[in-house]
């Protein structure tokens, strides 16, 4: 995936090195994330819900348009990434409900492609690796929280880094819609406990959400712009 999005760029760029109509800017963004897992747990059955997160989500991207209708980006970011997960405490008499809610603070690296009109609607797509650096780890027992609360700063509870892939349309005034798919799993599997206990084994959990995106490629200013123009006949030498 990383090899093909590298041709991407290197055939873009020798298609279009010579045309004057190549716009490199800058432009930034918030993020609200509404994610959910796809699990599979052997040694329980329970549900999964869906889990809000509307900050901490912001990303920087640097943009390469080739014209009005086809664009590269890249950038960083950081992302709070997670789900919650509802199960039946089957081991014991009192048949409690159990939720967990477990996050990462994720510092991301997008790469991808636009393609519509740059300054308008267009539809996006890439793929990123994201680097997790602070894990949290909530347990609630008829929804009574309790005081086994995990966090821990690069913890070995998950793997070192995920692959994942999105795909979005941005509309007008720079609001966009974004899907995107964590191809590798949460949980690091072979993470063993201070008791010997090995927390995660065969809960195999891929993350996916939608998200509200604001601004994430927009140059508001040359959008602006380019309706001032057609409104007074001024030409914009600023955007296309």
């Amino acid at each position: 995936m990383r090899k093909l999005f590298l041709i991407l760029f290197i055939t873009a760029g020798i298609t279009f090195r010579a045309s004057s109509q190549v716009r490199v800017y800058a432009s930034a963004g918030p993020e609200i994330i509404f994610s959910m897992a796809q699990l599979e747990n052997q040694s329980l059955s329970g549900s999964n819900i869906m889990r809000f997160a509307p900050v901490i989500n912001f990303q920087v991207n640097g943009n390469i348009d080739f014209g009005k209708h086809f664009g590269l980006f890249f950038g960083g970011a950081i992302r709070n990434v997670g789900f919650i997960y509802q199960y039946g405490d089957t081991a014991s008499a009192s048949n409690a409900v159990i939720k967990k809610k477990y996050r990462n603070y994720n510092f991301a690296l997008p790469v991808g492609f636009k393609i519509g009109l740059m300054n308008s609607w267009l539809f996006y797509g890439g793929y990123e690796i994201e680097f997790p650096f602070a894990y949290k780890e909530k347990t609630f027992i008829n929804n009574s929280k309790q005081d086994t609360k995990v966090s821990d700063w690069f913890s070995p509870r998950v793997p070192s880094y995920y692959n994942s892939v999105f795909v979005g349309i941005q509309f007008p005034y720079g609001f966009s819609l974004k899907f995107k798919y964590y191809f590798s799993e949460f949980f690091n599997e072979n993470y063993q406990a201070s008791d010997g206990s090995y927390p995660y084994m065969n809960m195999k959990s891929n993350v996916w959400y939608f998200s509200l995106n604001f601004g994430i490629f927009r140059n508001t200013r040359a959008y602006y712009e380019a309706k001032y123009e057609k409104k007074t006949s001024k030409k914009n030498e600023n955007y296309y």
